[in-house]
């Protein structure tokens, strides 16, 4: 099941969730290709719950994906960079263009609008520094609208995950 991840996510009710759907939620976020049948010898419900349970979940927008977690480096992304952009208009239309934009740039994997000094923060993968050079002269920096734009490279990751419920 995939969601579209592209719509602008906005602030939504909290949905209700208890116990077992917390235990649910841990053991698919540790393994997404983990079966009903797993998950109800491990929570102690029976198949019928735990399915209608995880419908009930995806339906209501608290599971919204399934994944395959991927190591950058073993394919040829091997450099990651964190860019924090400024815009130089600060229009409700001149935000739309840009996330728009984002969205057809295949390098940016993941893109969060910020507060403080700059508007965005993107994170970007590629091959090596010649093709983040190549992005940043040739794309990046080509976005209409575009103010200023700061590299971070990352030189090591310590902690990564994409666990929310422990």
């Amino acid at each position: 099941m995939e969601k579209d991840n592209k719509k602008e996510k906005s602030a939504t009710p909290r949905i209700a969730t208890d116990k077992k759907d917390m235990e649910i939620l841990k053991l698919l976020q540790q393994n997404a290709r983990i079966t009903i049948k797993e998950i109800s010898g491990k929570v102690h419900l029976s198949t019928t719950p735990v399915y209608e349970r995880i419908k009930r979940m995806e339906d209501n927008g608290v599971i919204t994906q399934y994944a395959t977690l991927v190591d950058h480096s073993k394919v040829n992304k091997g450099l990651m960079v964190i860019c924090y952009v400024s815009l130089k208009q600060h229009s409700k239309n001149a935000g739309v263009k840009f996330i728009k934009t984002i969205h057809e740039l295949n390098e940016v994997v993941e893109c969060f609008s910020i507060s403080g000094e700059f508007d965005f923060m993107l994170k970007v993968l590629c091959e090596d520094m010649n093709t983040y050079y190549n992005f940043h002269v040739n794309k990046l920096s080509q976005i209409e609208n575009m103010g200023h734009v700061q590299s971070i490279f990352v030189m090591g990751i310590i902690k990564q995950t994409h666990q929310v419920v422990h």
